[in-house]
């Protein structure tokens, strides 16, 4: 078994962008904070699939250049080699929790 706490992790931009609660050995999961204005950046996968379920905020999801705004309980999955990005274009905060799998750190285009 494994326990963590949020408040034990850090975000990868200091108090925005990504922040992993568990990495491996089969998956990665955690929390993406996008504050007004900000962006996950555009990225794909050869292997991974990633799915999003938002959980606060209405951020635009971009897939293959289409963009579909968002909100509280949408869940997304997306497969590779879909290209993909998270934009926060509303006036609040945005929280997305996401899940990619397999574990594959460096698979990311």
């Amino acid at each position: 078994m494994q326990k963590v706490n949020e408040r034990d992790c850090e975000f990868r931009g200091g108090d925005w962008g990504v922040k992993y609660f568990m990495r491996g050995p089969k998956l990665d999961w955690g929390l993406i904070l996008l504050k007004p204005g900000q962006a996950m950046g555009e990225h794909g996968h050869k292997e991974v699939e990633e799915t999003f379920y938002v959980l606060e905020g209405t951020p635009t999801l971009v897939v293959d250049g289409r963009r579909i705004r968002t909100g509280p309980g949408d869940v997304f999955r997306l497969e590779p080699p879909e290209r993909h990005d998270l934009c926060n274009e509303a006036g609040g905060p945005a929280r997305v929790i996401f899940i990619k799998t397999p574990y594959l750190p460096a698979d990311k285009t």
